[in-house]
């Protein structure tokens, strides 16, 4: 057989030891030239038919700019791009939504694909994201960019094997890489992630007080800004909220941007607030409007007392309404009730009384675990969050974390994991031009944290607000009568 093979096919080494054993090359097949321009056509014109298939707008264009080009000259061309620009001007002029949707949000989408796809082998090998398998690399599939003005958020298909973990450990090494403030991950359908990239801070200036809505929505109550740059609005109507901070990290604007987002149905008599100040010091600024619009405590016997009437008059509620509805509608005769109750630690572990904070737990954890379907809401704020302080703050299902002062901190507000899913909510500047009302919430409905900013009602906005609005309807409309 070897007799047989001559050329390059086998060819020893140079070894000037006579005694070695003979080292053999691979055989070396020369592929003829034609083959391989035939090859390389016919890769081109795959691409090209591909491309087409792919692109049926793209191929439409060309088609009318050929056939104008043939019939009219450079001429023709020249009058149907100008009639495009002036179409599309007047599009932005007179439709600016529409514009945006149909024309600049997919040319910026495909703008930053394009950004990402020239870095993406680059980004993915060196964080060790692009593993080998059998002598090939094999990468993550960079998906659809949807951008924003701040944050860009891609989808990526995972390489067999991995997980989104392995994703958000080298977060950093991602940020740094794309040339972004932040990279975070979240969760999408088995097999890919979405990653969360952070172009500019929208929140790096603090807002001034929203406007007073016209009508108050219980499930999307405006009190601030999202990272992306989007309005925040909350829900208080079928949930409850638990706010906590460190000392000035924004706590009140959150309780106050709530109170001013429900102003007209607290006049309309659809919502009364009671509202619980230990600290006589935060909801204090609107007493008289609390008074007039529920009811305000600051003792703590009197919070207690105030606290076990809620659950009293919750129960009598759910009684009534038992075997006849299941959801509860705002009405004159049975007020949507907030309970605000500020540095909520104070009660439930600081309290000297011990059955002060026996009294003051048992209700706050009846309202909590009952209230949701009678009309109660819950709105919590604490500085402090750990278990032995306060024991129903799972009992919260949304939650918002501020500036915290130790890392696990972030965890034990929002549930385990939220650290490693971007809040870090130790690294909030505790500047309050910068870091005041800035931190993460995270909902029931979503598992992910996002950054948030809540707006500024400063004491001038407050004293206008309780000037503002006087005794409301439901003082005036008799409580009680069956439900519908």
């Amino acid at each position: 057989m070897r007799g047989r093979v001559s050329g390059e096919q086998y060819t020893q080494f140079d070894n000037p030891d006579p005694f070695a054993s003979p080292v053999w090359r691979s055989p070396v097949y020369r592929t003829p030239e034609l083959v391989i321009w035939i090859v390389q056509l016919l890769r081109l014109v795959w691409r090209v038919l591909w491309f087409v298939f792919r692109h049926p707008g793209v191929d439409v264009m060309a088609g009318v700019v050929l056939l104008v080009w043939l019939n009219a000259g450079w001429q023709g061309v020249a009058v149907m791009m100008g009639a495009t620009v002036a179409a599309l001007a007047t599009l932005q002029l007179a439709f600016p939504r529409w514009f945006a949707r149909l024309v600049s949000a997919p040319a910026g989408n495909r703008w930053r694909w394009w950004c990402y796809r020239r870095r993406w082998q680059a980004v993915m090998t060196i964080t060790r994201l692009a593993p080998l398998y059998q002598g090939r690399v094999l990468l993550p599939v960079l998906g659809r960019v949807t951008s924003s003005r701040f944050t860009d958020r891609v989808s990526v298909g995972m390489v067999s094997g991995q997980s989104p973990k392995d994703f958000a450990d080298r977060a950093e090494g991602l940020a740094h890489g794309f040339g972004v403030r932040q990279c975070r991950v979240r969760a999408g359908r088995p097999g890919a992630v979405t990653l969360e990239l952070v172009r500019r801070d929208a929140l790096a200036e603090p807002m001034s007080a929203l406007p007073i809505p016209d009508a108050a929505d219980l499930r999307a109550l405006p009190v601030g800004r999202r990272e992306d740059g989007n309005l925040l609005t909350l829900r208080l109507h079928g949930t409850h909220l638990l706010i906590a901070g460190a000392t000035g990290a924004g706590k009140g604007s959150y309780l106050w941007g709530l109170i001013r987002a429900m102003l007209p149905a607290m006049a309309a008599g659809l919502v009364r607030v009671l509202a619980c100040d230990p600290k006589l010091m935060e909801l204090a600024f609107g007493r008289d409007l609390f008074e007039q619009h529920g009811r305000y405590a600051a003792d703590p016997a009197d919070i207690a007392a105030l606290l076990e009437d809620a659950v009293a008059d919750m129960q009598d509620r759910a009684a009534r309404f038992a075997g006849k509805q299941r959801d509860h509608t705002p009405t004159p005769g049975y007020p949507f009730t907030v309970v605000m109750v500020d540095e909520i630690a104070f009660l439930t572990a600081y309290q000297a009384d011990r059955k002060l904070r026996e009294r003051t737990l048992a209700a706050l954890a009846t309202l909590t675990t009952q209230g949701r379907a009678a009309g109660y809401a819950v709105v919590a704020a604490l500085q402090d969050p750990r278990k032995e302080v306060l024991n129903i703050r799972n009992l919260f299902p949304d939650k918002i974390a501020l500036r915290l002062d130790e890392p696990g901190q972030a965890d034990m507000v929002l549930g385990d994991g939220a650290r490693d899913r971007g809040a870090l909510c130790e690294d909030i500047s505790p500047d309050p031009q910068t870091g005041a009302g800035v931190g993460f919430i995270r909902l029931e409905t979503d598992p992910d944290p996002v950054r948030v900013r809540a707006a500024f009602v400063s004491d001038a906005d407050i004293r206008a607000m309780v000037a503002a609005y006087a005794v409301p309807a439901w003082r005036s409309a008799p409580i009680g009568g069956d439900p519908a």
